[in-house]
């Protein structure tokens, strides 16, 4: 165990954390130690600047050695946090989920631009919902809509209604456990999905926070990325509504692969919406 016991002070263990971090390779390092100290002590990363002369308890140092361990054995941040903000919303994780990435706010913001009247009682479906980060921030701009996330894993499902519950969004939101949409029925106004979209050739290339941590079946699909695009696309035909719009995340360079599959399908591109890279990170579908 890191020996952190000997340090009297926090300043001391913020400076000595943050230089096995760096040692270690993590960017941001001395932020990285703010903010597992502040876990560790239940306060604000802010707050720990604050309190340079504070005398850490043995209990609280040896806490702090653990969670600075296992970040520099490369467990993402927000793992051992269990939580990252999206949408500037707080979202529990746990490595049952894929970690909520600002690229997604992409799909949240194309869907919002779409939605002419956000006062309509809209009918959402989320496809691989994970976290619920999807479902739960364009819930949280529509006060009268209502939305339904479907997932495979039921570990991932828990943590969806619990992040529906500690947002305050439960009586809005429903979870089923599914593969795909191939047992749901009816129509939804917005479809949104973010599904596996790396080549398993891919692993290699990944950060060990993402090769070792996150889940396996919410990052691969299949030799070329596209396995889950070909399992989800057909059902959106029958489930988005005459006038609905489906939005899905696809990975760079998969635009024009992932709208063929769509026109197979019987459904159209409406466009194409960038992320902050000016990668193409969200396309839009609709009925002819």
């Amino acid at each position: 165990m890191i020996d952190l016991l000997a340090l009297a002070t926090l300043d001391a263990a913020l400076a000595e954390s943050a230089r096995l971090l760096a040692a270690a390779g993590i960017d941001g390092a001395r932020l990285e130690a703010r903010l597992l100290a502040g876990h560790v002590l239940g306060i604000d990363a802010d707050a720990v600047i604050g309190r340079p002369g504070r005398r850490l308890a043995p209990g609280e140092a040896e806490k702090l050695a653990v969670v600075v361990r296992r970040r520099i054995e490369r467990e993402p941040i927000a793992y051992i946090l269990r939580e990252r903000e999206f949408w500037s919303l707080p979202f529990g994780v746990n490595d049952a989920v894929l970690i909520p990435r600002p690229d997604s706010e992409t799909l949240v913001a194309a869907a919002l631009d779409w939605t002419s009247d956000r006062g309509a009682p809209l009918r959402i479906l989320d496809l691989g919902t994970g976290s619920g980060c999807l479902l739960l921030s364009v819930l949280s701009e529509l006060p009268n809509a209502h939305g339904v996330g479907v997932d495979i894993s039921a570990h991932a499902l828990r943590v969806a209604r619990d992040n529906a519950g500690r947002l305050g969004l439960r009586a809005r939101a429903g979870f089923v456990q599914g593969d795909w949409a191939g047992a749901l029925t009816g129509e939804f106004d917005m479809i949104l999905a973010n599904p596996p979209y790396l080549a398993e050739t891919e692993l290699h290339a990944l950060a060990p926070e993402i090769a070792r941590f996150e889940p396996p079946v919410a990052l691969f699909a299949g030799d070329d990325g596209l396995a889950c695009y070909r399992a989800l696309i057909p059902d959106l035909t029958r489930l988005l509504a005459e006038a609905g719009a489906a939005f899905l995340e696809i990975g760079a360079g998969q635009a024009a692969p992932v709208a063929s599959l769509a026109r197979n399908a019987g459904l159209i591109q409406s466009m194409a919406r960038k992320d902050l890279a000016g990668i193409d990170r969200c396309l839009v579908l609709r009925r002819p």
